[in-house]
């Protein structure tokens, strides 16, 4: 009785060690080097197209830092899609990848993208947080001060995506160290101001309209901070 009692254990022991280390295989365990759970925000590798992190648009694929002398070869369909050769848009790309090999232009695109809509719905809501993270000082403070006269009538301002259809670079320019590239954004808006009574004051809040927006990102080249900020701002023709 004690010897099968002594078997029985024995093989319950064996099968909960398989079934822990079964487990441990398809889980996987923790090292120290795991990637944080998706955020629709974060920086990716190189390999995929970037978008913001942090409130931020980053640099995708940022490889360390090389200067004109030893810049690597580029190819003549580098830009295919972007910007056509020797075009000014086309050399501009071609001044960022000297000073960082791993630019990834469609990626910055799509970045910009993603940051153009938190930028209008951050501006919207009155969110300065968010702003403050994504814009130069000069921008937010204007930013910031269109929003306090907005609370200081008691105006509410109300803006649905709906679909950012094109955005294009339309200059890029390296000052010195720091490289500024501007996009064309053409999108579909559902926008409105209300006073503080509820009455549309501004918009429609039912109608789809076309807006065009031309915005300015900046960033110093080489620096290990990959945030990009938008230093300006017009409408579009």
């Amino acid at each position: 009785m004690q010897d099968s009692l002594d078997i029985t254990t024995i093989i319950f022991l064996a099968l909960a060690v398989f079934v822990i280390w079964r487990l441990r295989s398809v889980l996987g365990q923790k090292t120290g080097h795991e990637r944080p759970p998706f955020d629709p925000v974060s920086r990716r590798e190189t390999a995929a197209r970037p978008v913001e992190t942090d409130n931020v648009v980053r640099l995708p694929g940022v490889g360390p830092e090389r200067g004109p002398a030893n810049a690597p070869e580029l190819d003549a369909q580098r830009w295919k899609g972007i910007a056509e050769p020797g075009t000014r848009v086309a050399d501009g790309l071609d001044a960022i990848v000297r000073h960082e090999p791993g630019f990834d232009a469609p990626g910055f695109v799509e970045g910009a993208k993603m940051a153009y809509e938190m930028i209008v719905t951050a501006f919207a809501q009155g969110d300065r947080k968010t702003l403050k993270n994504l814009l130069s000082k000069d921008v937010y403070e204007g930013f910031d001060r269109a929003i306090t006269e907005r609370e200081r009538r008691g105006d509410k301002a109300e803006t649905t995506f709906v679909s950012v259809d094109r955005a294009e670079i339309e200059n890029v320019e390296v000052k010195g160290r720091t490289a500024q590239v501007t996009v064309r954004f053409l999108s579909k808006l559902i926008t409105a101001t209300r006073d503080a009574g509820g009455t549309v004051i501004d918009g429609d809040p039912e109608a789809v309209v076309d807006v065009t927006d031309v915005w300015t990102f900046a960033r110093p080249l080489g620096a290990r901070d990959p945030n990009w900020q938008l230093v300006a701002t017009e409408a579009g023709q």
